[in-house]
């Protein structure tokens, strides 16, 4: 990762994550997110403007993904579940 984008992410407040050198598994849930993302909502219709892309998006997070979704790696529950269960 280039130094100036690290510094740019930083300078943000972000925290940065990198995969381990040889380590594939490290980004496996964020890449599972994104392909399943892909999948369900962007590659089933032709999108006209980003705006609407971006609406589709937070909606499908905020009202399908977080609260009903059930996933593998949280031993098949829903993110808001599984967070709740954590705290």
């Amino acid at each position: 990762c280039s130094e100036a984008y690290r510094k740019l992410l930083s300078a943000h407040g972000f925290l940065v994550s990198m995969s381990r050198k040889g380590n594939c598994r490290d980004n496996a849930v964020t890449e599972s997110f994104f392909k399943t993302l892909k999948a369900e909502l962007l590659w089933r219709q032709a999108w006209m403007m980003r705006q609407e892309v971006e609406q589709a998006i937070t909606c499908t997070i905020n009202d399908f993904y977080n609260p009903q979704r059930m996933c593998s790696a949280l031993q098949w529950k829903s993110p808001l579940d599984h967070e709740r269960n954590a705290a």
